[in-house]
């Protein structure tokens, strides 16, 4: 089975839903049905019913009788008046908004749509003449399809759980229940994936990081504001650290900039337009409009234009992990994975246009040895473009991304040749970009690290150096994230190693467990030791964090505490082990003595 049947059956599985819901609450109201990555949901809006996972038993059987009665889903064409007049009549009100919206515009999209249009009747001229149903049996909806051939050739296919959800995002609008179902085309392909959810429920980062005390969340502080303990800090820090350990090398230089601005800034650089609605705002005494930062490339444009540059100063490369803002709905919060105020490693490099390639390869080379060191296998790339009919989403004129987009261009195919996924549409709002993509231990791909050629923000902001000539001459500016968001990396990365870091990163790195108070005075020894080790590799000046648990507990619970802290080392102490001057160390390896005096060596090797 091919993605489109896939997607075909998955979406018809949609409509069966609804089909079971309708039989089971007559009074209920649907919005969209859209497929979605492995399955498929339906915005349902049932007046004074919450749907709950208890309920999932009785409306999958009643989705298993409609797919038993295999319907042909048969396709038929209404004129938009007539198709309205079926949704009034239906009290189907969601139904009369869509087909409002694609009498006035021909969409339903509401990204295409003018905002202050959304939801109101459609008066004059139709933009569009008939729409098209889709039937099954006893259920009828408005849809562009495809679908199966029948109710009966769908797959297999499991309800998963139900989530709230504004109607068509806006926070002001009804919520919906929206009601997530997964499908494939074979039992054996569901219970595959179903196995795989298990798994990522073992791993889920919000999970693990409560259970290795790595952040926490407060509801006095507010949802989306991570608060991170002393061992996910130090873990934030070792992976930042790498991260500026890579760029330094190539020349990276650390900046600071302060956390709000004046709205000037964003108005000047283009973000005011483009994410007004995703600020927090704030008015000073002398009645200044401010907003916390929501990025940082406006302000490292400051840094650059506060003196004259000359070609000779190029390139210039800033780098800052920094905090930035945004104003995320709080439906879709999510872990660390949606946040409002998350850490980003960002940096800025302002270079001649004939500089950009080689700036560029040599990003790319930090971005393959921070992945590569952490265990992701090879990244995939998508060489993300602008979309050519939709220009009003960008800053600049057309024949300006086609030549810059060229030029980014030539760096893929010096390092993968075709190897690459186009990515139409995917652009910022400045400029093309370079997307790496990773999958993680279950299977599933993220896009991570980015590199970006921005055109638009030097023009805006006038940045130039004065050329061999000592003309002015427009500078170029490239915008590079290795983690990008460090709290969405860590929700990645934390699921990828199921929370087992390499020992270079690990918050506590050694925990010496001992048998008896017999072996104190040898403990003391071994502790002299790992005091004095500093790791150098991947980073330097990596001093050794190790804690020692003499409790008057068991070897046995000790070892349980440990391994549920996934502590890379455990320094197992006792009698023998003193008496030998060794030590009996435990990793995911295994177990082995070491010598006390090639302890220091062994752990270095690491």
């Amino acid at each position: 089975m091919n993605q489109e049947q896939l997607n075909a059956m998955r979406h018809s599985l949609a409509h069966i839903t609804a089909q079971a819901v309708q039989r089971l609450w007559p009074e209920a109201r649907f919005g969209v049905g859209p497929v979605v990555e492995n399955g498929f949901y339906y915005d349902i809006d049932i007046p004074g019913v919450k749907i709950s996972e208890d309920d999932f038993g009785k409306i999958e059987a009643e989705m298993r009788k409609v797919i038993a009665e295999n319907f042909l889903f048969e396709r038929s064409e209404k004129h938009v008046d007539e198709a309205i007049c079926w949704a009034q009549d239906a009290k189907q009100i969601y139904k009369v908004e869509l087909l409002n919206d694609l009498k006035r515009a021909g969409t339903t999209v509401a990204k295409d749509l003018d905002a202050s249009e959304m939801g109101t009747i459609a008066e004059g001229n139709a933009a569009v003449e008939n729409v098209s149903f889709y039937t099954d049996g006893d259920f009828t909806d408005l849809c562009r399809g495809p679908h199966a051939e029948s109710t009966g050739k769908v797959g297999a296919f499991k309800l998963m759980r139900v989530a709230g959800a504004y109607w068509r995002g806006k926070e002001t609008n009804p919520q919906m229940q929206r009601l997530y179902g997964v499908a494939f085309a074979s039992q054996e392909e569901l219970g595959i994936h179903l196995k795989m959810l298990e798994e990522a429920k073992a791993r889920d980062h919000r999970k693990l990081g409560k259970e290795l005390d790595l952040f926490t969340f407060s509801e006095l502080v507010g949802p989306g504001l991570p608060l991170w303990t002393p061992r996910g800090t130090i873990l934030r820090n070792k992976l930042d650290a790498f991260v500026q350990t890579l760029r330094d090398e190539v020349g990276f230089e650390q900046v600071a900039i302060p956390h709000i601005t004046k709205k000037d800034l964003y108005e000047r650089s283009g973000h005011w337009a483009k994410f007004s609605d995703e600020l927090f705002k704030s008015q000073s005494r002398e009645g200044h409009e401010f907003a916390l930062k929501p990025m940082n490339c406006p302000h490292h444009t400051q840094i650059y234009a506060s003196q004259p540059r000359s070609y000779r100063d190029l390139p210039i490369r800033y780098r800052e992990t920094t905090t930035c803002y945004r104003d995320e709905q709080s439906g879709e919060l999510n872990g660390l994975s949606r946040v409002r105020a998350f850490n980003q490693d960002d940096a800025h490099i302002f270079c001649r246009a004939s500089q950009v390639e080689q700036e560029a390869l040599a990003i790319w080379d930090i971005i393959d040895k921070f992945y590569g060191g952490l265990g992701f296998g090879e990244l995939k790339v998508r060489f993300s473009t602008h979309d050519p009919d939709n220009m009003a989403a960008y800053l600049g004129e057309e024949a300006k991304w086609q030549e810059v987009e060229s030029q980014l261009l030539n760096v893929v195919k010096h390092r993968v040749g075709d190897a690459f996924m186009p990515g139409i549409g995917e652009a910022a709002f400045y400029g093309p970009k370079i997307d790496f993509m990773a999958k993680d231990a279950l299977g599933r791909t993220w896009q991570v690290a980015t590199i970006q050629l921005d055109f638009n923000q030097p023009e805006n902001f006038d940045l130039t150096c004065t050329d061999e000539q000592g003309n002015p001459e427009r500078t170029v500016m490239v915008h590079c994230a290795i983690m990008g968001s460090l709290e969405r990396f860590l929700s990645i990365y934390i699921e990828h190693s199921a929370g087992w870091f390499p020992f270079w990163a690990a918050p506590e790195q050694i925990r010496i467990l001992t048998i008896n108070d017999t072996v104190k005075d040898y403990v003391d020894e071994i502790t002299s030791i790992l005091s004095e080790i500093v790791l150098m590799q991947p980073l330097k000046y990596n001093e050794v964090r190790f804690t020692t648990d003499d409790r008057n507990e068991s070897l046995g619970k000790k070892i349980r505490a440990a391994t549920e802290m996934k502590i890379p080392v455990q320094l197992i102490v006792g009698p023998k082990d003193k008496e030998a001057r060794q030590v009996s160390l435990r990793t995911r390896s295994g177990e082995e003595k070491v010598n006390l005096d090639a302890l220091a060596d062994y752990l270095r090797g690491l």
